[in-house]
């Protein structure tokens, strides 16, 4: 299982970013994915799932209504749309499934 995020980086608060991870070593149209996120000193929270068709999805109470999760299983990727982004969104953010994770894209929000 390999699992490589990509597109994180500097914002601004109130600005976006999309995340993509790239996925292989497994059927990945066959299992859910769900993007997690580790702020400095904290535990790995989920942030947000995806079931394997897409149709169902959920996320954190935290990120309700800014965040949007998705996937495109004939890339085999899964993404995630952060708008509105906070400065407590700042994280070091992974994707995961299976028990495995990525190596994680750092995402800051700061002025």
């Amino acid at each position: 299982v390999q699992l490589v995020e990509s597109g994180g980086g500097l914002v601004q608060p109130g600005g976006s970013l999309r995340l993509a991870c790239a996925a292989s070593g497994f059927t990945f149209s066959s299992y859910a994915m769900t993007w997690y996120r580790q702020a400095p000193g904290k535990e790995r929270e989920p942030v947000a799932t995806i079931s394997v068709t897409g149709s169902s999805t959920n996320y954190a109470d935290s990120v309700k209504g800014r965040f949007t999760i998705s996937r495109d299983n004939t890339k085999n990727t899964a993404y995630l749309q952060m708008n509105s982004l906070k400065p407590e969104d700042t994280a070091v953010y992974y994707c995961g499934t299976l028990g495995y994770w990525g190596q994680g894209t750092q995402v800051t929000v700061s002025s």
